[in-house]
């Protein structure tokens, strides 16, 4: 039997090493990449967390949670042991740079900045502090999402975007995957996200459990059957030291283990959802590969 998502995953991967140029990028870590790709994978053949590396789900849904509510305070994330945003900070208030001092005063920030869950919640209302009450400030893009998929599930409007170009300069980090829909067919929803930066080893398994796990809670929310999970792909790239790491990944079989199930439990809405509420079923994977966060 073939498991369809790692075998995807497991091309994309192959594809850049084979075909990546290299290139300089902000990072000071240079990275091969290619222009384009495409992730498909239908939900109902089980949750596509990666096999071929342990993948941390609870990272992800906590991650998912924050975004969900809106949150731009990472401490937030930290008391929670999530610290995928440690090094990140608002930039207005700990500016972006390579040298210690800099990376000091990011770390040490606890404001992110108007990023993706605060543009999902409350887009374009005016950024002051992590700590402010912004109740019905902005558009509640994934409020109005929700509302269309009960009231019209055929609209082809179902779009939220995470990219402001009025605020994008007061983000600690420009949103990578900055947008997505949902689109309903023949009573399955499926949710398609746009990425316009995919760091490949470390990031992209990440965004694929994290949009499948999106997916999940809004078909719940709307009682639809979950359907096909899609990421376009633009700069698709490795970074040069995460280079042997990947050749290691490849050297793994796609097929070996299934996809795991997904359960989430008490569900009564998106918006009281908790990322505790969700388990990962008969998850099996390869070891955990090591790979250094480009910042």
């Amino acid at each position: 039997m073939l498991f369809l998502t790692m075998k995807a995953y497991h091309d994309i991967v192959q594809r850049v090493l084979d075909k990546g140029e290299k290139k300089e990028n902000r990072t000071g870590t240079d990275a091969y990449a290619i222009a384009g790709a495409l992730f498909e994978h239908d939900m109902q053949k089980g949750f596509p967390l990666l096999t071929t590396k342990k993948t941390p789900f609870k990272l992800v849904a906590s991650e998912l949670e924050f975004f969900i509510k809106g949150f731009t305070n990472k401490q937030w994330l930290i008391e929670r042991k999530n610290h995928i945003w440690d090094e990140w900070a608002s930039p207005k208030k700990a500016p972006y740079g390579h040298d210690d001092a800099s990376k000091k005063k990011m770390l040490e920030e606890r404001d992110l900045g108007p990023i993706y869950g605060f543009q999902w919640r409350h887009y374009n209302a005016p950024y002051k502090n992590y700590d402010t009450d912004y109740s019905d400030k902005g558009v509640d893009q994934l409020k109005n999402l929700i509302d269309k998929l009960k009231t019209d599930p055929s609209d082809r409007r179902m779009i939220v975007s995470a990219w402001n170009p009025i605020q994008k300069d007061q983000m600690a980090l420009p949103p990578c995957h900055y947008g997505y829909q949902v689109t309903v067919i023949n009573g399955k929803l499926n949710l398609l996200w746009n990425q316009r930066s995919v760091d490949t080893m470390l990031g992209l398994p990440f965004n694929i459990a994290s949009y499948a796990l999106l997916l999940h809670l809004l078909a719940k929310e709307s009682g639809l059957q979950e359907g096909k999970l899609v990421g376009f792909l633009a700069d698709v790239h490795i970074y040069e030291n995460h280079v042997e790491g990947a050749k290691e990944q490849l050297t793994r079989n796609p097929d070996k283990y299934p996809h795991p199930k997904i359960k989430t439990n008490n569900f009564s809405s998106i918006f009281d959802w908790k990322y505790t509420d969700t388990q990962i079923l008969d998850y099996q994977s390869y070891p955990r590969i090591s790979f250094d966060i480009a910042v």
